[in-house]
């Protein structure tokens, strides 16, 4: 009887219950519902664009509505010269944009980003701009540019300009003082992604820097701006792709004018769609300017090396 307790078998242990797939498809169930909605507000505008890009459609003109092709590509490319007019502009409106809002911002981090008395205040100053939607800033630089009570009566008062003047209205002005307006909005957004990379910034690479001589401006070609590399690739596309689509400020502003003289693409297809109800050629239009983005950044990303080697 001993021996056979000896060697009697163990119990066996208890069944493990095979875990259930549920607990692992919760977070997926749970974020469907939203899944769901988002794909469904942008896949669904999307699509209807590229089909509309093949229709006549115009509800002013029914008897015209149907089927057309390629037709209205056809047009774009060969006998619409306002496309090539507002393509042009739009290219000027983002690099001048873009580039010059990167330098100010730039320089706004770089400043902001220093210890002095005050600089909390400062830093908010910076970046209240970008708080403001572009009709209300638009809306701020129409008063500044009054001619009766903004800038340039107060000019003409110190004998700088004559009465009268409206920077909107004349050719030679309304591109600046557009430019002037934007930057306003667009630079404090540079400022403050650049100013959030220089916060990463190691203290001890400036200090080894100084102790082997190293002048302030070698410090911010070796140092800083390899770091913010990646920081300034990103920003730069993105703001690239806001201000080509850019229509609430310029059409509040100027409303494409004077003779069209600002009329940028994504403006072009506001008009083509809300005024003159050409929804089919709109949709052309805004699958072409589409395309153009999506090769644009495409090649930008791949040229600036966008996530490799700092």
């Amino acid at each position: 009887m001993a021996h056979a307790a000896a060697v009697a078998k163990p119990p066996r242990p208890p069944r493990r219950r095979r875990a259930s797939a549920t607990p692992r498809r919760l977070p997926y169930l749970l974020i469907a519902p939203a899944a769901l909605l988002m794909l469904g507000f942008i896949a669904y505008p999307v699509l209807s664009v590229f089909y509309y890009s093949l229709q006549n459609y115009n509800p002013t003109k029914p008897w015209r509505n149907g089927f057309a092709g390629f037709d209205n590509f056809t047009h774009i490319f060969t006998e619409d010269p306002l496309f090539w007019d507002t393509l042009v502009f739009s290219a000027k409106w983002v690099f001048v944009e873009v580039g010059l809002q990167l330098l100010f911002g730039l320089a706004l981090a770089l400043i902001v980003n220093q210890t002095f008395v005050g600089r909390a205040l400062g830093r908010a100053m910076v970046f209240s701009p970008w708080a403001v939607s572009g009709v209300l800033t638009s809306a701020i630089w129409v008063l500044l540019y009054n001619s009766q009570t903004g800038i340039t009566r107060y000019l003409a008062d110190m004998g700088i300009g004559d009465y009268g003047v409206s920077w909107l209205s004349d050719t030679s002005t309304v591109f600046p003082a557009a430019v002037v307006a934007d930057l306003w909005r667009g630079v404090p957004f540079f400022a403050i992604l650049i100013l959030a990379d220089l916060q990463s910034v190691s203290k001890d690479l400036y200090e080894a820097a100084e102790v082997d001589g190293a002048s302030r401006f070698k410090q911010f070609l070796h140092i800083t701006l390899p770091h913010l590399k990646d920081a300034i690739i990103l920003s730069t596309l993105l703001r690239a792709v806001w201000e080509f689509n850019n229509v609430d400020l310029l059409y509040t502003l100027t409303g494409g004018g004077p003779a069209g003289e600002t009329t940028t693409l994504p403006l072009y297809i506001a008009n083509t769609s809300v005024d003159a109800h050409n929804f089919g050629y709109a949709s052309a239009l805004t699958t072409v300017a589409f395309v153009i983005l999506l090769f644009c950044s495409m090649v930008y990303l791949r040229l600036s090396k966008f996530g490799g080697e700092k």
